[in-house]
């Protein structure tokens, strides 16, 4: 394997690697809500969970499928009923997260590493393979970011911390530094 593809490899391991984390990041925030709390928002004009899970599925729809063939803006996507809540169940919107990245993950398994320069559309303006994956890790990280921080201020202290908890990032270091030198 020559160098560039070995670059090209590695690069999509880990933004595969990265997708997946940011996906976790949600699933850990929805364990700890109730049915309810995932149509909560603190003013009409937010978004909430259920919003951006339906928002997340259907631009990962649009992105996703078909990507190498089509503009990643699909006609048949409505953008604008996204922002409508009108998914009831926690499973009919979990159904939706998943059927949201089974696209993403599928079409990232089909991608080779000399495939990363090819030009795909979005909305009619060309991105690399590369430029296209980083627009949608960075607007997934944002949308997930938002979910945490949702579910964050629904729990409040009954919130679990998704990462170091506070006051012991000392010990979490240590930690690290002890299995390493195992």
């Amino acid at each position: 394997m020559g160098h560039n593809q070995g670059l090209a490899s590695h690069y999509l391991a880990t933004v595969s690697k990265m997708f997946q984390a940011q996906k976790q990041l949600a699933e850990r925030s929805f364990a700890q809500l109730s049915p309810e709390e995932f149509h909560w928002t603190p003013e009409p004009e937010s978004n909430s969970i259920a919003i951006i899970i339906k928002h997340l599925s259907g631009n990962m729809r649009s992105r996703w499928r078909d990507f190498l063939d089509t503009d990643g803006e699909k006609p048949d996507r409505n953008r604008d009923d996204e922002f409508i809540d009108d998914i009831d169940t926690t499973e009919e919107l979990l159904k939706c997260w998943e059927e949201g990245w089974g696209y993403l993950f599928t079409a990232l398994a089909e991608m080779e590493g000399k495939d990363l320069l090819f030009k795909v559309k979005i909305r009619g303006q060309d991105h690399t393979l590369i430029e296209a994956t980083q627009r949608q890790l960075a607007h997934y990280a944002n949308h997930v970011g938002q979910i945490v921080y949702i579910a964050k201020q629904l729990k409040s202290s009954d919130w679990q911390t998704l990462s170091i908890a506070r006051g012991q990032s000392e010990a979490f270091s240590a930690d690290i530094k002890a299995k390493n030198k195992v």
